[in-house]
């Protein structure tokens, strides 16, 4: 699979100079999805383009009578300290082959956008033998791709996450923004792998709202909205899911 045709289509210009971008894509404990959609209700963020491919799944999704891609771009400018928050969203977990893709077109995007940084809430699932030794349900880790981020994560508190994997999109956007200095952070909290984990991402939440947002916000709702959210991205996988011959199909290319 060639996944060279990832293109970004801007379906409203929008000055992004200094605005920091949330990596909404599929990870463990459906933290990401969670975090996004979280912000992009609370913020009341404005839909302004699509990331799309050949090779992303040949659905529309239908939200009040209106089609949408399966991969959406949203932003706007809630902060109280003036931060712009843009957030990259999808319901579809990439396969390996678009992983590298995806977050390199990403970083090139932010980049010609003037972004100030990415940023990937992530789910983290801890061996059974750390947990033994440290409790760490209530800690976000955090790691960046620069000093400057590093130092924005320590000024914050944010513990280093020191050791471990992290992979995926988020993985891949630490290198890229390595590789061209440019600010990725990843925000980690343990999270269920099984199913979403709305403690999980409220605590990424907390920590975002820490560093970018200085807003008080609610994260009690965020149980309701994962539950929300495990059953909206179940009909969507389900329906995408097409018949051949009185039998399931395999799932589109973009599902994990």
């Amino acid at each position: 699979m060639d996944g060279g045709d990832i293109r970004i289509h801007e379906l409203k210009r929008v000055d992004l100079t200094g605005a920091t971008i949330i990596d909404g894509f599929p990870s463990v404990g459906l933290v990401s999805s969670i975090a996004a959609n979280y912000l992009i209700k609370v913020l009341d963020l404005e839909h302004i383009g699509i990331m799309d491919s050949e090779h992303f799944p040949t659905v529309s999704l239908i939200r009040d009578s209106k089609p949408l891609s399966p991969v959406r771009i949203y932003a706007g400018d809630k902060g109280r300290r003036g931060d712009q928050i843009v957030a990259f969203i999808s319901e579809f977990q990439p396969p390996g082959a678009l992983i590298r893709p995806i977050a390199r077109t990403l970083v090139k995007w932010a980049t010609d956008q003037r972004c100030r940084m990415i940023v990937s809430p992530e789910g983290l699932v801890v061996d059974p033998e750390l947990k033994d030794t440290a409790d760490i349900s209530d800690v976000v880790f955090g790691i960046a791709s620069t000093p400057q981020a590093r130092e924005l994560l320590k000024e914050n508190d944010i513990r280093p996450f020191e050791e471990g994997v992290i992979s995926g999109v988020a993985g891949v956007l630490l290198n890229e923004g390595r590789k061209h200095d440019f600010n990725v952070a990843t925000l980690l909290a343990e999270a269920h792998p099984d199913f979403p984990d709305a403690r999980a991402a409220a605590l990424v939440l907390e920590a975002i709202d820490k560093i970018l947002l200085g807003i008080e916000f609610d994260a009690k709702p965020l149980f309701e909205e994962a539950k929300r959210i495990e059953e909206h991205i179940r009909e969507i996988q389900t329906q995408a899911v097409t018949k051949k011959d009185g039998k399931r199909a395999p799932r589109p290319a973009m599902y994990g």
